[in-house]
């Protein structure tokens, strides 16, 4: 597996993978409308407009069959009830095919080192309540829940957990 920050060029893939890995990960939990509700909000302009946030990083993971994984980091978004600096991991998303290979930690550590380097106290993320695999991931790694927390997809309420790791 190799490991690049994301360019311009790079956004098709990313938007790609995104989209594969949602649907096959969560698609059966809605309504077709509200899934194509919420999957229409990242059109090609949205990832661009992402992509020049200063403070918003994609990291990649690639192998000889293309992209196998992303993470993307920001300043916090997240209703997060804290006083401290904080970073928050934004996505996190792997091809099925880079599960258990050792990328989902490589971007994780990148994402906690993007933390630390812009002086963050903690990094906060979302996670949807019933994804179990995903959540012993973040716990393992640090992570604490922090309470619940309403992720829109279309006009369907998910509960997502906050978890939050101190830096």
């Amino acid at each position: 597996m190799n490991y690049r920050d994301a360019t311009l060029d790079d956004l098709p893939a990313i938007d790609t993978l995104f989209r594969a890995s949602f649907v096959a990960t969560f698609g059966h939990l809605y309504q077709p409308a509200d899934l194509a509700d919420f999957l229409g909000k990242f059109t090609p302009e949205a990832w661009a407009g992402e992509f020049a946030e200063p403070d918003l990083k994609f990291r990649l993971a690639e192998d000889e069959q293309g992209l196998a994984g992303f993470a993307k980091t920001s300043n916090l978004t997240l209703p997060a009830e804290t006083t401290a600096r904080t970073y928050e991991l934004r996505q996190l998303y792997l091809d099925d095919r880079a599960k258990g290979s050792g990328a989902a930690q490589a971007l994780i550590d990148w994402a906690l080192d993007q933390g630390r380097a812009r002086g963050a106290e903690e990094m906060w993320l979302s996670v949807y309540v019933d994804n179990h695999r995903a959540k012993r991931f973040y716990e393992k790694n640090g992570f604490e829940d922090r309470g619940p927390y309403i992720f829109l997809v279309g006009a369907h309420e998910d509960e997502d957990r906050l978890m939050r790791r101190v830096l």
